[in-house]
């Protein structure tokens, strides 16, 4: 135990302490509370009007072959399934052209002799949303599965108002054996728990492009991509970032909104698809930048002044109690909102993989400033 330090540095690092812990106490109570305790069925919508769902793709054969099925065998009365096939090199094309003679609601549309590298997923996308045929987008990714085949139908349920452009649904990642798995799977969790409780306490400030919707209109006359289009990524956050208000914007949670992708198959791939949304995430608006940059800043200043404060052996009876505080605030939280987001089996590991992240991502924050490099599939 370090037992000579000044009482008046103690003294400092005790109430800076305190008023960190409050800092995540009001995260925990006043914002992510309001996801763990968020009914799905409180409103709903009855309405079924015609849905577009887009999905991009770029050499995406095998995934388009295997999960395609799942989308084109919804259960909803009109929707198409509107796949961009993006300068593919490989069987992409003949595979399209065979599921678009067996589905009269399957059509592609191909993009050829046109570099895309510079410029990410934007330009497939926004080719994808001029062609679509309905006002109702629903976007996924190639490499997704719907979680049921209600998930058109769950999704729409969440208009619930006139006002309503945009629905920000949830993308889990499957689930696989092994320890990376796990902590891909809670790092999507965490990030849904920030996005999907932030809209709720009236500040939506991203979506996640395996799992989005918002109306066309609202696309167009917010011309689109075009002030974010220098940016790789950005296709889904930055966009809702620009557009969502408090009153346009809705959540679903529910299992049959979900969407499963395949996760990273390396600690190093995930690392990569990591910095690649911190760089979209210097673009947000500067209160989201706040009050994200809060969050991580004060989870990190909390485990070290903990420790400071324990090697220095003081008030370890206060310690206690405040750590007890903010851990309980933190257990009640991620154990209603897991179960609500079928992601329950993590539950169990939630402090390691909290102190992980914690951790790990200003170091990959940092990698990303010093190595930026990023192109489209």
């Amino acid at each position: 135990m370090l037992t000579n330090i000044p009482e008046i540095i103690s003294l400092s690092l005790f109430i800076c302490f305190i008023l960190i812990t409050l800092i995540q106490l009001i995260y925990y109570w006043f914002l992510f509370s309001r996801l763990a305790f968020f009914n799905p069925n409180k409103e709903v919508s009855v309405e079924t009007p015609p849905i577009s769902v887009i999905i991009c793709a770029k050499n995406e054969y095998d995934n388009l072959e295997r999960n395609l099925p799942f989308f084109l065998e919804q259960n909803y009365p009109k929707y198409e399934i509107l796949v961009v096939n993006d300068n593919s090199d490989d069987e992409t094309t003949y595979l399209l052209k065979e599921f678009a003679d067996k589905y009269n609601h399957f059509k592609y549309v191909s993009i050829t002799g046109f570099s895309n590298y510079a410029l990410g997923k934007k330009f497939p996308l926004a080719i994808g949303i001029k062609s679509a045929q309905y006002d109702t987008l629903l976007l996924t990714d190639a490499d997704c599965i719907p979680a049921s085949n209600n998930w058109i139908s769950s999704m729409q349920k969440a208009y619930t108002t006139s006002k309503t452009e945009i629905v920000l649904g949830y993308g889990a990642y499957k689930k696989r054996p092994g320890f990376l798995n796990k902590l891909i799977r809670y790092d999507a969790f965490f990030i849904g728990l920030q996005y999907l409780s932030f809209s709720l306490a009236g500040f939506p400030y991203m979506g996640i492009g395996r799992n989005l919707s918002y109306k066309k209109d609202l696309f167009f006359k917010n011309k689109g991509f075009s002030p974010h289009y220098n940016v790789m990524s950005g296709d889904d956050d930055l966009f809702i970032n620009r557009v969502a208000k408090k009153e346009n914007v809705s959540i679903q949670i529910e299992y049959d909104s979900h969407t499963y992708s395949e996760p990273k198959p390396s600690f190093y791939s995930w690392v990569l698809q990591k910095r690649r949304h911190f760089s979209t995430s210097y673009h947000y608006k500067f209160f989201h930048r706040v009050l994200l940059g809060l969050l991580g800043l004060s989870s990190l200043i909390f485990y070290m002044l903990l420790l400071i404060l324990l090697l220095i052996n003081f008030q370890t009876t206060f310690l206690i109690i405040i750590f007890g505080a903010k851990f309980i605030s933190q257990t009640v939280v991620f154990y209603l909102t897991m179960n609500k987001l079928n992601e329950k089996d993590l539950f169990w590991y939630f402090i390691v993989f909290d102190l992980f992240m914690i951790f790990i991502n200003p170091v990959i924050l940092i990698s990303g400033l010093l190595f930026k490099k990023n192109k489209w599939k």
